[in-house]
């Protein structure tokens, strides 16, 4: 997958789909599944880290784990978010910065969360060759500053943050909790990918946080999301049996055990 393919699939008609990962082996699960596109978001502060946010999250971190993410696909674009304060220092830090990112991972995209304020950096990386995916709606680096996780119905506001991603050099943007109806009214002013988390059906391609989807995620699951299986449970039956194996002697087995 390559960017210019990847925009081309909204004219094609085609859906795009979009997953986390932060570590080699579930990225190359997720690249061997056919996913389109794979993001180092910096949920690692909430999901891998274990963070009240994403605010935490330092460029070094995202580094370490995009690095390895992008070893492990083979077929996806690999998007890394840029994390806060990375971009918000001007532009010509937020080029310096995202260049890291491409020069130390291999990854071929960057994710920063911004609209209309934030149209002079991504013409600015979009000039010195980093592809940009931006990120409007919902945005999580400004959650104090939002006062929580609520949908985004600023419909003016929306329709004109989307137009000045696209004309700043944005190659697709995520929507992230907005009405279905407005997200797939934004989706049709522009001709740049849109993918949806929380915006609803309307949207050229979803995205969702890996461990969301597989059941991994303690306490309460955001109402958008889909839970294809129970891994929280597996895991804690494979282990309770490994420990109870331990306690009663039937692990490990005899013939199994170096000489």
């Amino acid at each position: 997958m390559t960017v210019p393919k990847l925009v081309a699939m909204k004219a094609a008609g085609q859906k795009i789909s979009m997953l986390t990962a932060y570590d080699f082996p579930t990225a190359q699960l997720v690249d061997q599944a056919g996913i389109d596109v794979i993001l180092v978001g910096d949920s690692l502060g909430t999901v891998v880290q274990g963070r009240a946010n994403t605010l935490p999250v330092t460029l070094d971190e995202i580094i370490y784990h995009a690095e390895m993410v992008a070893r492990a696909a083979e077929r996806a674009l690999v998007v890394a978010d840029m994390p806060f304060p990375s971009f918000q220092l001007g532009k010509y830090r937020a080029i310096e910065n995202a260049a890291r990112v491409l020069k130390e991972t291999l990854c071929h995209a960057v994710k920063i969360e911004g609209g209309e304020e934030q149209a002079d950096v991504i013409e600015g990386l979009a000039t010195a060759g980093i592809p940009v995916m931006a990120h409007i709606g919902l945005r999580p680096q400004k959650i104090h500053q939002l006062g929580g996780y609520s949908l985004q119905r600023n419909r003016e506001q929306l329709l004109a943050d989307a137009r000045a991603v696209q004309d700043a050099g944005a190659f697709s943007v995520v929507l992230e909790c907005l009405p279905a109806k407005l997200a797939a009214e934004v989706t049709g002013s522009i001709e740049i990918p849109t993918i949806g988390i929380g915006a609803g059906p309307g949207c050229d391609g979803q995205v969702l946080v890996l461990h969301d989807l597989l059941g991994l995620t303690p306490g309460r699951i955001p109402r958008h999301v889909k839970v294809y299986a129970d891994l929280a449970k597996t895991i804690n039956a494979a282990v309770t049996q490994y420990r109870d194996d331990v306690r009663s002697g039937t692990f490990p087995v005899a013939k199994k055990t170096s000489q």
